[in-house]
Order: structure tokens, then sequence, then C-alpha cells
């Protein structure tokens, strides 16, 4: 007969044993589910594609003299200007764009869905002819509620919860006659300038397969570059409209946080979050926000001041004092990157602009100890550091760089309520201490450059220090913006051999691998102004774009 003590020893081993099959059982279960939801989600976007594929192909046998060809070479501006005049009907722009949209989803797997209520939306859009985007096909963002669809982030669990409402940008859009027809991919909870998710899988460079579309706005950069979207709505926390940008050579505008409705849109807190609009011009993206800041707007979301759109100032001509610089100091500029700074710089001065050289301030400082530090890894962090042996070793290693060793600190976190406190009270004194210095340099406006050229696969994630010529006028809350100028030419590729960065560290190295394999891939430049002067940085990029298209005649 088994003793007291091993019938216990037995039970509990017994007890153990189930314990671990009913652990096992849930998460072959929770895969199942997870796999399942991944399934449903992919099922849908492709019924969506096939459904409007279907639709564009009823549509071409039921109008033979469609000239879509034409239709897709409009600009914005033009567009709007047939279809006011009736020269052009919603429904033969709309099906234009989705047949050319359905072609460039296939070699760029851009798009998550095809919103097929936008066919619907055709027997009603005629009550919104007044409005300034009247039968404009317009892509959206994954991330920005659209009623009855999935707002899922690239997040598995985010899936089969579809929005009981549209975003409010989503509804001013429809009011302004504009026809929301595509949702496009991002990255998997917006969380690297990358686009790729374990839903919808990877976003590809419309110039180079080989080279990522950039993030967050990944499909929004990929769809407009690769011309199936004439104008699209992104959002950008660190560079996420920017980034994509410059990486697909369009343009693409972060207004001032606040400026428009964020209303209904998945955003992050830790630095003021913006959407915004990208196109194929400036003048795109200027049309855009004035519709966008509309009564319509200020009425359906009351926090978002209502400060319509100042055409007298998007028009000005007056020349402007301009800041500018090559490099931060902190990320060395790509070849390609300095150069386009350079060759606007010298076409602004040939056309009466005042340049003056800037330099942002403390970067070394404020990239970790302002913007990693807000990264909730939380204790943890410093928990695994100091028991796990690699990561000691690593960090010997690490400490030979200040940069790296930096970051590293950082992402500890602030550690506690009264350190958050101090360090939300930096960035308030980090934003008045650039805007003292900014006007101690007598400037309307800045000019810098922007990360490129795109991105080789799997480096965005290894790279977070290169957003910072982006992630910082969001710190700022400025309004900034991108203007493709150049490509990459021969003599950049040469000069990237002799790379060497500002540190010399592993940053440096990566950033110099990421960039390289990159001739003839889109160059830009970012242009930035002073918070609420969105029309003045508009104007700004309004005015390079002129020049660099002028001086290519």
């Amino acid at each position: 007969m088994l003793s007291f003590s091993w019938a216990v020893a037995l039970l509990t081993g017994a007890t153990c044993v189930v314990g671990s099959v009913v652990m096992l059982v849930k998460k072959i279960s929770s895969h199942r589910e997870t796999e399942e939801k991944i399934k449903r989600a992919r099922n849908r976007r492709d019924e969506s594609l096939q459904r409007a594929e279907q639709a564009v192909l009823r549509y071409k046998e039921s109008h033979p003299t469609t000239d879509s060809a034409f239709i897709l070479t409009l600009s914005l501006s033009e567009l709007t200007q047939q279809l006011k005049e009736g020269s052009l009907t919603p429904e033969d722009v709309l099906y234009s764009y989705m047949e050319k949209t359905l072609a460039v989803n296939k070699k760029l797997n851009c798009c998550t869905e095809i919103l097929l209520e936008s066919l619907d939306q055709l027997t009603t859009v005629g009550s919104n002819k007044d409005g300034l985007l009247y039968g404009v096909p317009v892509s959206i963002k994954e991330n920005i509620t659209f009623k009855n669809h999935d707002c899922s982030c690239g997040v598995v669990i985010n899936l089969d919860q579809p929005a009981e409402k549209d975003s409010v940008l989503v509804q001013v859009l429809k009011k302004q006659g504009a026809i929301p027809f595509v949702r496009t991919n991002l990255p998997q909870a917006l969380l690297n300038y990358d686009c790729s998710n374990p839903i919808y899988g990877q976003t590809v460079n419309p110039h180079n397969p080989q080279k990522t579309s950039g993030g967050s706005s990944g499909g929004e950069g990929a769809l407009i570059g690769g011309g199936g979207s004439l104008l699209g709505i992104g959002t950008d926390i660190g560079g996420s409209i920017r980034i994509p940008a410059s990486f697909c050579g369009i343009c693409g505008f972060k207004p001032t946080a606040g400026r428009l409705s964020h209303c209904f849109i998945f955003r992050m807190k830790l630095v003021p979050s913006s959407p915004g609009p990208m196109a194929r011009d400036v003048d795109s993206l200027a049309l855009c926000m004035q519709a966008l800041l509309c009564d319509h707007m200020f009425s359906l979301d009351p926090t978002v001041p209502p400060l319509p759109f100042n055409m007298e100032i998007y028009r000005s001509s007056r020349p402007l004092r301009i800041g500018y610089l090559e490099s931060d100091g902190y990320t060395h500029p790509s070849p390609s990157m300095a150069r386009g700074v350079r060759e606007v710089k010298a076409l602004l001065e040939q056309a009466g602009h005042t340049l003056v050289p800037y330099c942002p301030l403390k970067m070394d400082q404020i990239f970790p100890e302002l913007l990693i530090k807000v990264v909730p890894f939380n204790k943890s962090v410093s928990t695994i550091f100091q028991s796990d042996k690699t990561f000691i070793m690593m960090l010997i290693f690490f400490w030979q760089f200040p940069r790296v060793s930096a970051n590293f600190d950082a992402l500890c976190g602030v550690g506690s309520v009264p350190e958050l406190w101090k360090q939300h009270a930096a960035v308030e004194d980090y934003i008045q201490e650039t805007i003292a210095h900014w006007r101690s340099c007598n400037i309307d406006v800045l000019l810098c450059p922007v990360i490129g050229p795109a991105y080789n696969f799997l480096y965005c994630g290894k790279l977070s220090t290169a957003v910072s010529y982006t992630i910082l006028y969001n710190l700022l809350t400025f309004p900034a913006g991108v203007v493709t100028v150049s490509t990459v030419t021969t003599k950049d590729e040469e000069e990237l051999k002799h790379y060497k960065g500002c540190y010399q560290d592993m940053w440096d190295k990566l950033f110099k691998e990421a960039v390289s394999g990159g001739e003839g891939l889109p160059v830009a430049v970012q242009c930035v102004a002073l918070p609420w002067q969105d029309e003045l940085c508009l104007r700004f990029m309004k005015e390079v774009e002129q020049l660099v298209k002028e001086s290519k005649k």
C-alpha cells in the first residue's frame, strides 16, 4: 500500500501533467483561432478584389469608349475641373482607378481590401456635386475606421471587430464628394517604418520590388507611387507619411498635430500623431487640406480649432528666409539625401530666397531622452539585462558607442510617475527652446533631409535612429512635408562606399547597408514650418516642386 507522501506526490505529479496538457490544448486552440481569423480576413480581401475585378469588366463592356489611360494622366486639379464640368463622370473615373489599383496591387501587395460600397456611393455622390473633391476616388490607410470594416492595424486580435461608424475624416471626405474606394496596408501595430504584417503580408516599393515602400503609411505610398490612386489619407507619428512618400517618390504632408480630426483613427500617444494627405503633387495636398478644413469637420469634431485653409498664404509669392541643414548631427545623411538639399538650396537662392544655415538643438540628448524613453518597455527590460549573461555581454560591447549606450539606457523608461511629469515638462521646454532658436535665426521655414533612398528589406526594424529626421517634428508638433526632387545617381552610390556616419557605430553601418543598391530610386527633401503655419509649409513645398520641375526642362 502506498504511503500518504507517495500518494500526494503522485497526485501532484498528475495535476502538473493535466495542467500542462490543458495549457498545451489552450495554446493549440489559440493558434488555430489565430489562423482562422487570418484566413477569414484574407478571404474578405480576396473576395473584394475579385468582385471589384468583375465590376470593372462589366463596366468596360458597357462603356467601351471610356478613355481610362487619359483619366489616369490627369492631375487632381485637372480631374476635379473635368468632373465639375461634366466632361468626365464619377463612374468613368472610379472604374478607371479601380482597374489600375487592382493591377498595381498584384505587383506590390499594397491593398487590404476594395471598398465595394464605393460602387453604391456612385448613385448618391451627385448630392455632393458642390464638394471640392466631387467624384474623386480616394485611398484610405487601414487604421482609419470605416463603417462595417475591421480596423486591424495588422494585429490579429483586432480582426472580426468591424467599426460601427466612419471616422470623422472619412465622413468629411464623403461630404466633399470624394469616394473612398480602397484601404491600404501598414506594418503590424504601426510600430515600424516598413510595411508588413502577419495578416496581409509585405508591401513592396513601386520603383524596385526588392525595396520596402516605407511605413507606416506604406500601402498608401506604394499605391499612389504605382499610379493606383490620385489622393490618399495616411497617418504620421514619427515619419509615417513622409518616409513612404520619400521612398515611393510622391508628396506627403504631416499637418500640425491637432489641425485635422483624429477621431476614430487608431494611433499611439507617445508623441503627437497627425493624419494627413499623400498625393502625386503639392497642389493635390493643398486641395485635400482645403476640403478637410471645413465647417463639417469643425462641427463633427469640436476639439479641432476652426481654422479654414488660408489660400492667400498658400498662393503668396513673397521671398522667404529659409533655414537649411544637410545633417542633423545624429544620423549622417546618405549622399543622395545631402545632394538633394544642396541642389534645392541652390535653386531657391537663384529664385531670390535667402538661405540661412540651421542646426537642430541637442539631437544627441533629445532622441534618447525625449523620444526613446517613452517606449513602454518598463522595468522588465532592465531586469532581463541584469539577469541574462548574453545581454550583459552585449551591454559591455555597446557601451563603447555613446549613441548605442544612451539608447539602451533610455529603453528602461522613465521609471516613475514623477519622472514622467519631468519628461513631459522637458518636452515643452524643448519646444519653446526650439521656437526661440528658430526666431533667433529669423527664418520662415526650414529645408532639411528626409531619410532615403528606399531601404533594402529587414533594416527598418533595426534602424530606429534614422527616423531622427522626421520624428523630431512630431515631437515639436511642427507641420512638415516631403517633395521628391531627384533620383539616386551612380555617383551617389560610389560616394556611399565611403560612408562612415556620425558615430561610426553599428547603426551607421546598418544605415549604409540599408540604402545601398538605390540607383534610380527617388530622392526627396523635407519642408518644415512653425505650428499652425501649415499653409506656409505647403507654399514652401510648392515652391520647391516648381523650381525642380523648371530646372529639368
